[in-house]
């Protein structure tokens, strides 16, 4: 597979945490013995919800977007996402006074919609069963004469998610408890395979795993067949921020190489997650940011069993109504 870029390497994660310094916090790591016994393992809960924007996305729209020469910054950027790359963009341009329009599918949560327009983004609705974004970004770019920003299939994107690996690794180090597994969601793969570079090299005995939803295991299916396997049309799921069509085709032979196989787990699974991680740990996790934390608590693999597993919540951008009633169903 040809490759446009040079894939990005732990030297480029370091280098991300330096220009995302004082932009981006560190978030907890968080334990409960209840969520360890669900899962059969001692969990560490990376609450990556309480990042600035409500999600990682930051990081890698900060990497990014600060690199862009003064003269390249007058046009802006248009990006295209479902919510949380949005906010992190939104918030990155207007943190560099640059101009923003972000592509956001007409059912995005409408929290995150707004998340753009507070920080001064425009945003452009499309239908995403009928509608392309790629095709759509491509040309209000071209009109404006701005840059594209993907969500993850970019170096500097995918350096800058890795940089909550960087933070997590050494958490744990610190805490005397390096971890034997990690889960992450995975959408296109720029937060996951930016975080297990970080993990080759701060703990190479960690083994990376990838959460979805049940009918989009688009990675789970992808690295068992070592090639890109396409998600069915239409397919749907509670999970937004990471109902990507397929793998990138930066990231994928970066998890090909780093990641050891998928979790899946249904909408039911993530609801109960976003209960659980409410109860316990004190946090608002959205659908998509729970995948990993719902592919624990069903009970880990058995070769897991007694264990020490990382998870990742990714973010916390959910509709208040939604949350609400999630909250309110048992089961």
């Amino acid at each position: 597979m040809s490759q446009p870029f040079k894939l990005p390497d732990f030297d480029d994660v370091l280098a991300a945490e330096a220009r995302v310094a004082g932009i981006v916090r560190e978030t907890p790591v968080l334990t409960h013995p209840a969520l360890d016994a669900a899962a059969g393992a001692e969990l560490l809960v990376k609450a990556e919800c309480l990042q600035v924007t409500g999600s990682f996305k930051i990081r890698g729209a900060m990497n990014r977007l600060s690199q862009i020469p003064a003269r390249g910054r007058r046009a802006g950027v248009v990006a295209f996402s479902s919510g949380n790359h949005a906010q992190g963009i939104a918030r990155a341009a207007r943190l560099l006074g640059m101009p923003a329009l972000i592509v956001m599918p007409s059912d995005a949560p409408q929290v995150k919609v707004d998340g753009v327009l507070a920080d001064g983004g425009e945003v452009h609705l499309y239908d995403r069963n009928s509608e392309s974004r790629e095709l759509i970004s491509d040309q209000l770019a071209a009109d404006r004469g701005a840059i594209l920003v993907p969500s993850f299939d970019d170096p500097d994107i995918i350096a800058g998610q890795g940089t909550l690996g960087l933070t997590f690794a050494r958490q744990v180090a610190a805490m005397g408890k390096p971890l034997d597994y990690l889960v992450c969601c995975a959408g296109g793969g720029g937060l996951i395979t930016g975080v297990a570079l970080a993990f080759e090299q701060l703990s190479p005995g960690t083994r990376i795993w990838a959460a979805e939803p049940e009918g989009h295991d688009d990675w789970g299916r992808s690295l068992a067949a070592g090639e890109i396997i396409e998600n069915a049309p239409g397919t749907r799921s509670i999970c937004d921020a990471i109902l990507t069509p397929k793998p990138g085709n930066l990231t994928f032979p970066l998890g090909k190489r780093l990641l050891s196989g998928g979790l899946t787990v249904s909408d039911a699974d993530v609801r109960r997650a976003m209960r659980q991680a409410f109860r316990h740990l004190k946090i608002v996790a959205e659908p998509g940011g729970a995948a990993a934390l719902a592919g624990v608590l069903k009970g880990v693999p058995e070769a897991w069993r007694g264990s020490r597993v990382g998870v990742v919540v990714t973010g916390g951008n959910v509709d208040a109504a939604l949350f609400t009633e999630i909250l309110s169903t048992d089961g």
